[in-house]
């Protein structure tokens, strides 16, 4: 059996492999401790003290560290990664798994008692009206509690008591997702805050927004411009198809919809699963189908313009 090092070499060995992964990644998150991590992660966990000195043994080599040290507060942990930041974060949110409501604990969420029968016997009735819960007894097979309505029992940011925590246990609700909770992310030499992962995201649904809205006024005004344009090019083709296949006159883009309006029986024939039945439609409906077409290819083509 291999002797237990002593706690000094313990300690050693700990700063030497904190240092070792700031040699190694260039790139961290700060995280609120409580679950596992991703493979494609590292997670070195210690007392906040030993994370000080660890960091500040190490300035000389690497000063942009200091600006780690203010946030190594309360029960905190490091996520090293070589990876994108952003899908390290997803899979960080997804890791997480419920737990269980304790007395004293911040609730993370609001937490809903939903309506049911809790199976709990009906001596239990006093405990849940003591908490302004609406019940009636049950017989089935037996005498059990019944919770007629949903009720909210705490808010976001409130304590549990030791009756909701009581409750919630009776009842088998683990409201709480317990996981690592991103507080901070360390890339290279600059700290930021996890949304600022989510801003090529925001820019992207801005823009859309701003291309939209100047398509709009050039269309409203007649004033053509890049925006516009493709709008409005799609707007005459409609037109044009439309006059075409209420006249004589034809172009090549309206002979399909003529072909179909002159006989609809051929195009359901030759569509998968059709039936003698189906092979032959009216006249009337045909020219309904070709109109809603029209209307399709209207929403299709005009990219969310006007929503």
């Amino acid at each position: 059996m291999q002797p237990r090092e002593d706690r000094a070499t313990w300690k050693s060995n700990y700063f030497l492999q904190i240092i070792r992964f700031f040699y190694d990644y260039l790139k961290c998150f700060i995280v609120g401790a409580a679950m596992g991590a991703p493979r494609k992660a590292v997670v070195p966990m210690g007392k906040n003290t030993m994370m000080h000195k660890a960091i500040q043994g190490h300035l000389e080599n690497n000063p942009a560290l200091e600006k780690l040290l203010p946030h190594i507060q309360g029960n905190v942990g490091f996520v090293f990664t070589k990876e994108d930041l952003a899908e390290i974060r997803d899979m960080l949110l997804a890791s997480k798994v419920p737990a269980a409501a304790h007395a004293g604990a911040i609730a993370p969420c609001e937490v809903t008692v939903p309506g049911q029968n809790t199976g709990l016997e009906p001596k239990k009735t006093s405990f849940l009206q003591a908490l302004s819960i609406t019940t009636k007894i049950t017989s089935d097979t037996s005498d059990t509690t019944e919770i007629l309505s949903d009720l909210q029992l705490m808010k976001t940011g409130e304590k549990v008591g030791a009756s909701e925590g009581t409750l919630l246990n009776m009842l088998n609700i683990s409201p709480f997702p317990l996981g690592l909770i991103i507080q901070q992310l360390f890339n290279s030499s600059s700290i930021y805050n996890p949304e600022a992962l989510d801003i090529h995201r925001k820019l992207h649904s801005r823009l859309l927004e701003g291309l939209r809205n100047v398509a709009n006024v050039c269309l409203q005004i007649g004033y053509p411009s890049v925006a516009s344009v493709p709008h409005s090019t799609i707007i005459g083709y409609k037109q044009v198809l439309a006059l075409s296949v209420e006249t004589d006159c034809t172009l090549l883009l309206a002979e399909k919809v003529k072909a179909f309006l002159a006989d609809p029986s051929a195009f359901v024939a030759a569509a998968p699963g059709a039936t003698a039945t189906t092979a032959a439609p009216a006249a009337a409906p045909a020219k309904a189908e070709a109109k809603e077409e029209l209307e399709e290819l209207d929403e299709n083509m005009r990219f969310g313009l006007f929503e």
